[in-house]
């Protein structure tokens, strides 16, 4: 399984993609928007790990456009924005667990 990890935090980038390597994946990492962007829609992700505070294309963009391309690989976006406003602009839809 080949992972994507997109976080602009380079402790916790490496991190996530050395627990991810110990436990048999395949990952390739990413340091901002415009370099994740790139590499989801260039290569084949069986999942992705997207920070939404990313430097210069923000995580929300990243699955905007690649939605858009029709990529369809699950996305676990990851914040450390404390308020559900701030983690949902209001043209996202924010969805309902029932």
């Amino acid at each position: 399984m080949r992972i994507l990890v997109v976080e602009d935090d380079t402790n916790l980038n490496r991190q996530l993609s050395d627990a991810l390597k110990e436990s048999g994946y395949v990952v390739d990492q990413a340091f901002d928007g415009e370099e994740g962007h790139y590499l989801g829609d260039t290569e084949p992700y069986d999942a992705v790990i997207l920070d939404i505070g990313l430097p210069v294309m923000d995580g929300i963009t990243v699955v905007e456009k690649w939605r858009g391309n029709g990529k369809g690989m699950p996305v676990l976006m990851l914040t450390a924005r404390d308020r559900w406003s701030d983690k949902s602009p209001a043209s996202m839809p924010v969805p309902m667990i029932t």
